[in-house]
Formats: structure tokens, C-alpha cells, sequence
């Protein structure tokens, strides 16, 4: 029970930011050319809002349908980490680099 709580609040956290972020303008970004240096250079709320999504992305493409929040945290690290020594590399790339290892 306590998984599905925090599932839900998890949800409503996320559609919160979102919903506040609808206050301004809205813009399309195509998240496959965001590249390392980019992402290290957002701020916290863009940065935040960025990892939510490429999570929920690759997580759905790995099949799961649970949130580890420890697991999220760690891989954040992961990312900002891998990202720092490969600034010209997307993130998307870095992913699926990291994503295809673990299938392995």
C-alpha cells in the first residue's frame, strides 16, 4: 500500500510542476538533440522537470511500471556524471548507451 501512495504522489508532484510550467509559454523541444552540455547547463527546475521524463521515457522502454526514487536519484547522478565528460554528446545517446549495457 505504501508503494502505491508513494506512486501517487510521485504523479501528483510531477503534474504540478507541470501544470505550473503551463503558465508560460508553451515550447517544443525535440528531446533527442539535447546534448550533455545543455543539460548540465539548466536550472535545477528545467533540470528536474528534463530527468523526470527521459526517466519515465527509458523506464517505459524497459519495461517497468514502478518508481524507485532511490534508483532515480542515483541514476541523475549517473547522467550528470557521464555528461560531464562527454559535453558534446546528447543525452539520449548516453542513455541508450547505459540502457543497451544493462540488457546485456
Amino acid at each position: 500500500m505504501k508503494l502505491k501512495t508513494l506512486a501517487v504522489l510521485v504523479c501528483l508532484i510531477i503534474a504540478v510542476s507541470l501544470s505550473q510550467s503551463s503558465l508560460r509559454a508553451q515550447v517544443m523541444i525535440d528531446m533527442s538533440k539535447v546534448t550533455c552540455a545543455d543539460y548540465l547547463a539548466m536550472p535545477p527546475d528545467k533540470s528536474r522537470t528534463f530527468s523526470a521524463w527521459m526517466s519515465g521515457y527509458f523506464n517505459q522502454k524497459l519495461g517497468y511500471a514502478w518508481v524507485d526514487l532511490n534508483a532515480f536519484a542515483r541514476n541523475i547522478a549517473n547522467v550528470k556524471q557521464w555528461c560531464t565528460s562527454y559535453p558534446n554528446e546528447t543525452v539520449m545517446t548516453g542513455l541508450k548507451w547505459a540502457t543497451a549495457k544493462q540488457n546485456q
